[in-house]
């Protein structure tokens, strides 16, 4: 076992000792973790059990934090960076984990300067420099085509660079002319298509913000990576040299796998 209650209150650092059958067990409930090559599902064990030691987690409204939750949660938000290391996630510590969608207030103000509260009810949220809010739904009461884990992780990337705009930090040989353009057209056909009301290959909330769009994408690629590469190959071809890694390859190499078996 893990050891729930000492170490996710912080009182060890000590490496979690994680049996085979529940990283089994675990994996196989994140069937897109298939998608990846042996030596990147090595990796990203590596880098789960270094973010359970590194981070602190807290259970609100009385959530109680199973092990198999725990080591969940960590697969995926060591998806974006399986290149990049932990130092991506240096610069803060904490993961509140909620039961199902939460309320937030918000405080707006217009451009005549007035001051709206309202309760924002969401399925997760990344602050600058804080904690990263999640909810928890049970198998079946997850909500369809949404990943929050990797939603709000993404967004953590994007932060790095300053502000949630869709232009995370790039590695060195990457440009951003082209990260820009091939984003900027894939973000103008998807929000007509939006508006048009047609079926999209991308939860349509990321129509809401470029930012939104990059975090809707990110999950798009990690878990339905064909779809994306056949409707956005310019991005998808950004996100894999951005991410390191190219799921859909693995993706259709377990439907040739399938069709011949």
């Amino acid at each position: 076992m893990l050891h729930t209650l000492s170490r996710w209150l912080g009182l060890t650092r000590d490496p979690p000792v994680i049996p085979d059958e529940m990283w089994t067990k675990v994996e196989r409930s994140l069937p897109f973790l298939a998608f990846l090559q042996a030596a990147d599902r090595q990796r990203l064990r590596v880098l789960a059990q270094g973010f359970l030691t590194g981070k602190q987690f807290h259970g609100a409204h009385g959530l109680r934090l199973t092990d198999e939750m725990l080591l969940s949660i960590s697969l995926q938000a060591c998806l974006p960076i399986l290149r990049s290391g932990l130092d991506a996630y240096r610069s803060w510590i904490g993961v509140v984990i909620y039961p199902g969608d939460f309320v937030i207030r918000r405080h707006e103000m217009d451009e005549a300067g007035v001051v709206h509260e309202y309760d924002d009810e969401v399925l997760g949220e990344a602050w600058e420099g804080g904690p990263v809010l999640l909810s928890w739904f049970d198998a079946n009461e997850a909500p369809d085509g949404v990943n929050v884990v990797i939603h709000e992780f993404a967004h953590k990337l994007d932060m790095e660079n300053g502000g949630v705009d869709g232009l995370p930090r790039l590695p060195a040989q990457m440009s951003r002319a082209v990260w820009a353009e091939a984003f900027s057209s894939a973000y103008e056909d998807f929000c007509r298509e939006v508006d048009a009301g047609v079926e999209t290959v991308l939860d349509p909330y990321g129509a809401e913000h470029p930012g939104e769009f990059f975090a809707v994408a990110s999950e798009s690629f990690f878990e339905t990576p064909c779809r994306l590469a056949q409707r956005y190959p310019a991005m998808y071809a950004q996100l894999a040299a951005f991410y390191g890694v190219d799921p859909a390859s693995g993706e259709r190499r377990l439907a040739d796998n399938a069709a011949r078996a």
